[in-house]
């Protein structure tokens, strides 16, 4: 087999562009529906019931604000495709490249990898977690059965799959998201018109005394709220791969948000109708305690085959999307050109692939949910900071009449303002509940900084930084 880089010598082979806007609505909506079965309810611990449903809203508007953003500035670089470029990149980090120039760009790519790394590290300590509770469930002796192999088996057959190919990675993406989500409508409308169970729902309690800390616990439940939408962005890291990036991108990435802003609110809804607040705001995965209360053996069986689903289906879009930005940076020499590698036959970055991989392993080794959590959502807050910076700096130098655009947001600049005003309160909440692992995280990140600027910088070559086929920028 012979490797074949896109800055190689040889002939240069690209990925192959083969997904339409169901596949890009999978791969978003797929990475984060784990998010509604488990990690959100961590929220409530912070903010009460209430609490967590003012932060889900609250922080549904922010990536309202982070899709229309995206959706513009990664359609329009994607559409410069048509005039003979073929290396479009991958979202975000192609948009700091042109924009700002490539420290930047290796900021926004590294907070885009550890993100999804993270992320997928907590989806699959979650799977594992939930094949030893049905194993115990069938009748196994409590702690017999370890969770780790399983871990280990998921892992690899993901890999697999994101080796073969993205169009069959982001197939069975969409058939077990549509299943996890199927399964939290059944579950919704069974406790509401008693179709499977006759336990009824109980918000009585549900008003200003829901509020257990106040609005500072609002104010707290900010950081976990993300769970409910962290990774939608990562549509965007498929626009090499899309067919009409100006159609595809914004129509997977707006009606992966609608999607996910009713999950969301359904999901909170059954669960603080079935669960004590004090109990939810702990639980491991709460869509499945739930169906636990109803009694109905369908809808336990239904539940926890959702729940492996959404993390399953979470795992193998982050395999993706981590994969693709650090093929991207190999490429453009950020780090070594070893991992630019494509491969002849599957036309995946399969060295980034193989390379990721065991970093994920390790940290869902660990066990360690919680802390892997909040790394996975400060490396994607980081990411959220840059965009409304972005967006400014792009409709300043190239305003609406000077390019061709995919899609154009409405309303600028309120959403970019809104981002950024969101993005402020999220990491007030983050120093309140964890606020020494932030500052770790951000001395991380400087330190990473200077790793490049002394080690890297030099390798880059500047010309090629800029790809697309537009006019010099206004004021340049």
């Amino acid at each position: 087999m012979t490797d074949i880089t896109a800055n190689g010598a040889k002939s240069s082979i690209n990925l192959a562009k083969v997904l339409g806007p169901t596949h890009v609505w999978a791969l978003g909506v797929g990475i984060v529906l784990v998010g509604e079965f488990m990690g959100w309810n961590f929220s409530v611990e912070k903010g009460g019931a209430l609490g967590s449903i003012i932060a889900c809203w609250i922080i549904g508007l922010l990536y309202t604000c982070v899709a229309m953003i995206d959706s513009e500035v990664t359609s329009t670089v994607a559409a410069a495709a048509g005039v003979g470029v073929t290396n479009v990149g991958t979202g975000q980090y192609t948009q700091a490249k042109h924009t700002t120039g490539p420290l930047m760009a290796f900021n926004v790519g590294l907070y885009l990898v550890l993100a999804y790394t993270m992320l997928e590290a907590a989806d699959i300590f979650v799977f594992g977690d939930l094949v030893r509770i049905g194993a115990e469930a069938l009748g196994a002796v409590p702690g017999s059965v370890s969770a780790q192999p399983f871990v280990l088996l998921a892992v690899s057959v993901l890999a697999f799959l994101n080796y073969r190919g993205v169009l069959m990675t982001l197939s069975v993406n969409f058939l077990i998201t549509a299943v996890a989500f199927f399964s939290i409508i059944v579950l919704v409308i069974s406790y509401q018109f008693g179709v499977f169970t006759s336990e009824p729902l109980q918000h009585e309690g549900l008003g200003m005394g829901s509020l257990p800390y106040g609005w500072m616990g609002v104010l707290a439940a900010l950081q976990f709220a993300i769970w409910y939408y962290l990774g939608i962005e990562g549509t965007c890291q498929a626009a090499e791969e899309v067919r009409s990036c100006g159609r595809s991108l914004p129509l997977g990435t707006m009606t992966g948000m609608i999607t996910l802003l009713i999950a969301a609110a359904l999901t909170w809804y059954v669960c603080a109708g079935t669960l004590p607040w004090e109990y939810l705001g702990t639980a491991l995965a709460p869509l499945y305690d739930a169906s636990l209360m109803s009694g109905s053996n369908f809808l336990v069986v239904l539940l926890w085959v959702g729940t492996v689903f959404s993390a399953l289906a979470s795992a193998n879009g982050c395999i993706n999307d981590a994969s693709r930005d650090w093929f991207s940076m190999g490429r453009d020499r950020y780090l070594p050109e070893f991992f630019a590698a494509v491969h002849p036959k599957f036309r995946t970055p399969y060295r980034a692939i193989l390379f990721l991989i065991p970093i994920a392993a390790a940290f869902g080794f660990s066990g360690l949910l919680a802390p892997t959590i909040t790394f996975s959502i400060l490396s994607g807050l980081l990411g959220y900071t840059f965009m409304p910076i972005n967006m400014f700096r792009f409709r300043g130098k190239w305003p609406l009449d000077t390019i061709k655009r995919g899609y154009v947001h409405p309303f600028h600049p309120i959403p970019s303002i809104v981002l950024l005003v969101l993005c402020a309160a999220t990491y007030v909440a983050v120093y309140l509940g964890f606020g020494t692992q932030l500052l770790a995280m951000m001395l991380f990140y400087a330190v990473a900084s200077i790793w490049f600027v002394l080690c890297r910088y030099k390798y880059v070559r500047r010309g090629d930084q800029f790809t697309m086929a537009w006019p010099r920028p206004k004021g340049y």
